[in-house]
């Protein structure tokens, strides 16, 4: 019994002594477009400088696997035409034969306000700090960020996030 006690006031000691992350993630700490590196179906290059300007912007992180991720494509497809003075940069770091796949069986690479990228760097999900998919950043008209979402989000939910910005 008395090692068993020695052993939890053990524990507890070296937790008392961990450190907390205190660090913000990158999206928080540079809360402006991130300079984007990232590759289309073609294998050309995307960069920030190809987003058009003075336009509000949807950054989604995704994985063609996702099953959340899918759904999400599905409802931005249904609400094109609410979305369509939005651009919105879809990112993923699947294969891009998986991305392109998963543009067209969602109606993706249809709409003229929607990029579908590879991010072959690996750098948007440490930048944001992402836990689940899909993510969403939002972008006002000067690239500064209104915020961001986790999961799944409705039509609504995304204009709602725009609204006035």
């Amino acid at each position: 019994m008395k090692i068993l006690l020695a052993f939890c006031f053990a524990a507890l000691s070296f937790s008392a002594f961990a450190q907390t992350d205190t660090i913000a993630p990158a999206y928080k700490r540079f809360p402006f477009l991130p300079p984007l590196q990232l590759l289309l179906a073609d294998s050309t290059k995307f960069t920030k400088d190809d987003l058009a300007k003075n336009k509000q912007t949807l950054i989604v992180l995704f994985s063609p696997e996702c099953e959340h991720c899918q759904h999400e494509a599905e409802m931005l497809y249904a609400g094109r035409e609410m979305l369509d003075k939005i651009q919105i940069v879809m990112i993923t770091t699947y294969p891009i034969y998986r991305m392109k796949e998963f543009a067209e069986n969602y109606g993706l690479n249809n709409m003229k306000n929607v990029v579908v990228t590879k991010d072959p760097h690996y750098l948007m999900i440490p930048f944001y700090d992402v836990r689940n998919f899909p993510f969403m950043a939002f972008y006002d008209k000067k690239g500064k960020l209104i915020g961001t979402f986790q999961g799944t989000a409705t039509i609504e939910k995304i204009l709602e996030k725009f609204k006035g910005k």
